[in-house]
Parts: C-alpha cells; structure tokens; sequence
C-alpha cells in the first residue's frame, strides 16, 4: 500500500510528500512543530493501493500536541465496568473524574439501576501532600455501612498514580473487615490510553470471577463485550434463545456480580466488543479453558455469519437446523425495508471513525450492502490484524488512519467528499460544522443498531441525516 500523509499548509497529500521527502520546506516556528507532528504521524496515515505496505503504525501512544480523539486509561476502564447492574464505583481521586459516571453509557438494566450512581472520595490539595488512603477507606466504610454492597470497584485516577496510595492495601483490609469483595482498578489516566484501561477492568472482572476450580461445565455460553445500549443484548439474547442457546453470563451489560462469578463453568465465550474484550476472553482461556469466538451482530452478513458459526461451536444439529430456518426466516422480513433505502443511497460516500477495528470492519460492510461506498475509515485502539482486514475489503484510494486528531478528520472529510461520518459525540461537531451528515455509533445513543432490526434502524438512520434538506441551505 502506498503510505501517505497530509500538511496544514498545501493543497494535496502528494504535494505534502514531495516537499518533505525532497526538503524543498523551510519550516519556521509554528510550521516547524507541525512538521514535526506531521513526521510522528506519516506512517499511521495511508491511502489504500493494490501494492502492500508492512509499515502501518498503530496500537502506539498518541502523538503530544496532536489533540487524539482517544480518551484516557480510566475512562476505558469504567466503560467496562459501569453497566454491572448491582456493582459500586469509588472514584479514588478529584472530584473533576467522577463527572465521567452518570449515563456514560446508553446502557439498559433489567434489575438494580446502582451503576447509574458513582462515588468519589474528591480528593484535595491537602489529600495530595498528606495521602489518601484514609479518606479512601472511611469512603469504603461509608458505603457498606448505607448500601450493603456485593462488590465495590475501586478506581486509581491519575493523582493517586502520582501520590502513591496503596489501594490494593486499603481494598484487602476492606474485604478482610467486611467479607465482601473490594476490587482494585489500576486506572491512572496518564498510563497509556483507552486500551490500556480495557486491561485493567478485565483484570478486575478475572479477580471478580477468582481462580479456578473443578466445577462442571454447563452447556451454555457467555457473551463477553456487550453493554446493552439501547438494549442491543436483549435483542441478541433472544435471537439466540430462539435457535437454543442459554447465556450464562452477560459481560458486562446487565451483568450482575453473582452470574459474572459463574462464567467460568460456561462452554464458550462470545466476544462482541473485541477492542475490550479479547484480552479477557484469552485470560479465561488460559485459566478456565473456555474457547472463545470474535462475532459482531452490526449489519446482516455478520449477524448472519455469527449466528450460523456459533451454531457450528455448539455442535447441536438441532440448534444448527432451527438458526438457518432463523437467519433466513428474520433476512425476508427486512429486505423490502433495505431495498428502499438502497435506492435513496446508492452512490454516496461515508467516512468512518469509531473505537474498535471490529466495529469498523463491520460498519464498511454495511455501507458496501447500503450502495455506499467508504472512502475514510479510522479507529482509536484498531490493532494490525483489524487493519490488515480493512484495507481488503476497501476501496483502492481510502484514506485509513489511526489514532486520528480532529484536523485529519477534517481534511480527508473534505478532500475525499464524505457525504456522512459515523463516529461518536466527539466527532459529531466535526461534520456539522463542514456540513457533512452525521450518526452516532457511539455508546450514548439511545436507538439498537445491531442484528437484523439494528440494520433497518441504521439505514433509516443515514438515509435521514444524508437525505435532510438542510444539507441544500449550508
């Protein structure tokens, strides 16, 4: 693949590769730092060509000065860890982190609505000098005391990483007094990005499920990475309900604390979210034996193809018979609905900007089924191998990137004629503001995008924002 890259000051990307790779450029001052970041990020950016290219940079630290669109370790962290329906937060540090808590997530409850609520032991310049350790473990006291909790998540903001208080010492003591589980989440947002905070709930959830015993395997499965927005693990659920399939542990949307401690007797594991999740599928494999199987339920041909290959996991003939008769069953239901946004949509162009390479495969698939065709498509944690896949099953010319700022999203908007960008809050500004259709895809909304009805919803979706007449005054 031929490596490109972009400059603030010239017209094209070919003509910011010849002025840099000849150095006919003088940079000065300002332009000399852009420069700058412009060499750090030449090899996170291509444009898709029919030669190969080893030299994709991605899964790196961000950039200084770039503005990333990633957030920090403790944000991945809590993403994780939030939709637990009956589990307590602590947000061990200024009070400024734990407005990162209500409704971070669209996620639905079918019990307990506790995770809607956070702590904080809002932590002060006196904290700082003297330690918070105390106020941390009067917070515990304070909790258990009112509430009578199953388990408490004790999150290490970025002070406490600087400060140095043992909270693993303060949890221990804390689950020794009261006999319940205080899990500690080394989550100090300065410690690497969002990823980085996926490991270490996944950490909690395997101290949360503790070590392994003999117990018998049940015949069920466990779905890891889907946290329920919109009430998207429902709808799965009762797809696989259908075709004779029991979930054993849901994690973490809708999760509770005594059925996560029960993954470990599951079969299989089901990974939705593989940016979050794949680390603790392998870790349950290592330590319960429990296989795991990467699917995705965005779009038809990966609900379809996840339903039918974990039909094949199972094994069961019967179970393989009725998820064909199914899958074929809910496609006929659907497609006169997509026929008719096929033809409103055919021919327009999507920039893609999501978290996950898995969400981003899979969302290149729905466009292509749609008559759209992706000419951007970036993510803030992709890995090599999502990369690999997304630059076949892409068109020769688009532009893919990793780890983007908002000034290469604009650019490449611009410069390839996107017509919508799918992307999350952050994003959303971004396209309005150069009068490009926007959808969120990301985990506040409040709509299910994902199997066969998620499908219809995301073409009646593009089709509204690309179709609005407001495009034609802008």
């Amino acid at each position: 693949m031929k490596q490109t890259n972009f400059d603030y000051d010239t017209e094209t990307i070919d003509e910011c590769l010849k002025l840099v790779d000849k150095k006919e450029v003088t940079w000065k001052s300002e332009a000399q730092l852009k420069a700058d970041i412009i060499e750090d990020r030449r090899n996170s950016i291509l444009v898709n060509s029919c030669n190969n290219s080893s030299g994709f940079k991605c899964d790196q630290e961000s950039v200084s000065g770039a503005v990333s669109q990633r957030a920090c370790v403790y944000c991945g962290a809590r993403v994780v860890l939030n939709p637990i329906t009956d589990a307590f937060h602590i947000v061990h540090g200024p009070i400024g982190c734990a407005s990162y808590t209500w409704d971070i997530r669209g996620s639905l409850t079918s019990g307990q609505d506790i995770f809607r609520n956070s702590f904080s032991t809002d932590l002060s310049e006196k904290d700082v000098i003297f330690g918070g350790e105390k106020k941390l473990a009067s917070a515990i006291d304070e909790i258990v005391a009112k509430f009578k909790p199953k388990v408490i998540f004790v999150y290490a903001t970025c002070i406490v990483g600087v400060i140095g208080d043992d909270i693993d010492a303060v949890c221990k003591a804390a689950e020794k007094k009261y006999s319940i589980r205080v899990i500690p989440v080394k989550s100090p947002g300065f410690a690497g990005h969002k990823s980085m905070g996926y490991k270490a709930a996944c950490d909690a959830l395997m101290k949360l499920m503790g070590e392994p015993t003999r117990a018998i395997k049940v015949n069920k499965v466990n779905y890891l990475g889907d946290f329920n927005l919109a009430g998207e693990l429902w709808i799965i659920q009762n797809y696989l309900r259908k075709i004779g399939i029991d979930i054993l542990a849901r994690i973490t949307g809708d999760g509770k604390c005594d059925e996560i401690k029960q993954a470990p007797k599951a079969k299989l594991n089901i990974v939705q979210c593989a940016g979050s999740m794949t680390y603790l599928a392998k870790k349950m494999e290592e330590t319960y034996d429990i296989p795991f199987l990467k699917i995705s339920f965005y779009g038809i041909e990966d609900t379809r193809n996840s339903l039918l290959r974990i039909a094949d996991l199972i094994g069961d003939e019967d179970v393989k018979e009725r998820d064909r008769k199914f899958v074929d069953e809910e496609e006929r239901k659907i497609q006169n609905e997509l026929k008719y946004y096929r033809s409103k949509l055919k021919g327009k162009k999507a920039a893609i900007y999501v978290g996950g390479g898995f969400k981003a495969i899979s969302l290149i698939k729905q466009f292509r089924d749609l008559g759209i065709e992706t000419v951007m498509v970036g993510t803030q944690t992709g890995k090599k191998d999502d990369y690999d896949i997304i630059r076949s099953i892409t068109d020769e010319g688009t532009v893919i990137l990793d780890d983007a700022n908002p000034y290469e999203l604009e650019k490449f908007m611009l410069e390839k004629g996107a017509d919508v960008l799918v992307g999350g809050v952050k994003e959303r500004p971004l396209a309005y503001k150069l009068g490009v259709a926007f959808c969120d895809h990301n985990h506040e909304r409040r709509h299910p995008l994902c199997g066969f009805i998620g499908a219809v919803n995301f073409a009646k979706e593009i089709n509204l924002t690309v179709n609005n007449p407001v495009w034609k005054y802008i």
